[in-house]
């Protein structure tokens, strides 16, 4: 009888236990883009979409995919809670494409040799139909005193040959970047955090605000409004003010409109 009264105590432990062990989370699912707080031999990479038209992009590093959601024209990856994801130093293959089986857009692969502890920064850019990369180093550091820090990148499209611009600062009644040409990408400045300003497109060495699109009308072309944007920095952190939008002064719809796209680095 005693005997029995052991056996059965000890199914009942055995069975909880198992129990147990049944009811606990797996933790051993992949996921789509790895967390990890050990950035010795990593580089942060951000992803930014300029491509006209461009709906549903995924980014794959090695073959394994980082984004969960797609990206789309103006979107950026990763968004929050950091505006970058870490990548083993070194050289890597990255796969930037459209999934939907019916996209006209080109899978773009490409390999860059990734230093750790630097910063990248991959612009995807033209029309979804010749969609194009660019990555560049982002030189980025935190200013010890009260500025941000801000840098220009031109991404506007046109089929044709386009002039280069300049970004004016209302507040300053200066332009603060020169002779920007198309595709390029300047290094970092100083900008004052404490006020807001605004920024505007002028094509270089005009003076004169860029208009975001035209419109047919009376008289047969009527512009709507510069391309401008007000902005107001944090201190601290390093931002991008990029030029985007169809370059063309033929424009007819809100589409393809010219505008500034302002993006955090960090």
């Amino acid at each position: 009888m005693k005997f029995t009264k052991i056996i059965i105590n000890c199914g009942f432990v055995l069975s909880t236990a198992l129990f147990a062990v049944s009811c606990q989370k797996d933790t051993t699912q992949k996921e789509v883009a790895t967390e990890s707080n050990d950035f010795a031999d990593k580089a942060l990479v951000q992803v930014i979409d300029v491509t006209l038209s461009s709906t549903r992009n995924y980014v794959y590093v090695d073959g394994a995919p980082v984004n969960g959601a797609a990206i789309a024209y103006g979107g950026i990856f990763p968004s929050s809670p950091s505006p970058s994801f870490a990548v083993a130093g070194g050289l890597r293959s990255f796969i930037i494409r459209d999934t939907l089986v019916t996209t006209t857009q080109p899978s773009m692969t490409f390999s860059e040799n990734l230093q750790p502890n630097n910063y990248y920064t991959i612009f995807t850019y033209d029309t979804v139909n010749a969609v194009k990369n660019k990555l560049v180093p982002s030189d980025i550091f935190f200013p010890s005193d009260t500025t941000a820090r801000l840098r220009f990148a031109n991404f506007a499209y046109s089929p044709n040959a386009i002039p280069a611009v300049d970004i004016f600062s209302k507040r300053l009644n200066a332009n603060i970047f020169t002779n920007i040409p198309v595709t390029s990408v300047t290094g970092f400045i100083p900008f004052d955090s404490r006020r807001a300003d605004t920024l505007i497109v002028r094509e270089t060495g005009t003076g004169i605000d860029l208009p975001n699109r035209t419109v047919a009308g009376t008289p047969p072309v009527t512009t709507v409004g510069p391309v401008q944007i007000i902005v107001g920095l944090t201190r601290k952190r390093n931002y991008t003010l990029i030029f985007r939008g169809g370059y063309r002064t033929d424009l007819n719809s809100a589409t393809t409109v010219r505008s500034l796209l302002l993006v955090a680095n960090n």
